[in-house]
């Protein structure tokens, strides 16, 4: 199934991506650090859900209290 989230406090304004089977596919930020982003989508390829939200939770950027990957786990947890 094919998800679309809107970020809130993020530089990055949006994520789309595709959970198959418990596993993540094919994320995409929009907006945001373009490489750090692309990293991080080209990591959590391939992995299971339960494991993207378990590595990327609660990560901070700055002095933010959430950051894009943090954005992304949290997203997850919502489309489990």
């Amino acid at each position: 199934m094919k998800y679309q989230y809107r970020t809130v406090g993020t530089c990055s304004q949006a994520i789309e991506f595709e959970v198959v089977d418990g596993i993540v596919k094919n994320v995409a930020f929009y907006g945001g650090c373009d490489g750090n982003l692309k990293g991080i989508c080209s990591l959590v390829e391939g992995l299971p859900v339960s494991e993207v939200i378990a590595k990327l939770k609660g990560i901070r950027c700055g002095m933010k209290s959430t950051s894009c990957p943090d954005q992304l786990a949290q997203t997850l947890e919502q489309a489990r």
